[in-house]
């Protein structure tokens, strides 16, 4: 997350946001924030609330998600928010959510479902 300049935002039990500033170089030909970039910090959010409701020693892996692009991603920063929605002891099934803001406006770009592996350290 460093790399591309991403924050955790919020960290509640079982619930992740993550903040991204708008940078060039992460979009695509086409000013909009690149799906593999959407998909990263989507895919982090829901790792992050899955791993927020594990015991210590244990970490987390993503096993499948499933993206939705709903709308094109243009913004001044973009959220990707995430929640446990079935939480289990070896699977955890997140909703995430990817969210380009411009001006005092929130457009909802991305939904999607992300299943984390529960692994032993």
């Amino acid at each position: 997350m460093r790399l591309l300049g991403a924050e955790l935002a919020l960290v509640e039990p079982g619930r992740v946001e993550i903040t991204l500033p708008y940078r060039a170089d992460l979009c695509q030909q086409n000013g909009y924030l690149h799906a593999g970039i959407s998909t990263t910090i989507a895919d982090t959010a829901g790792g992050y609330a899955a791993y927020s409701l594990f015991e210590p020693g244990q970490d987390v892996l993503t096993s499948e998600f499933k993206m939705n692009f709903l709308a094109p991603a243009k913004g001044e920063r973009y959220t990707a928010t995430s929640r446990v929605v079935k939480p289990g002891r070896r699977l955890s099934i997140c909703q995430v959510e990817v969210h380009a803001h411009a001006q005092d406006q929130a457009t909802l770009c991305v939904i999607g479902l992300l299943t984390a592996v529960r692994v032993e350290r």
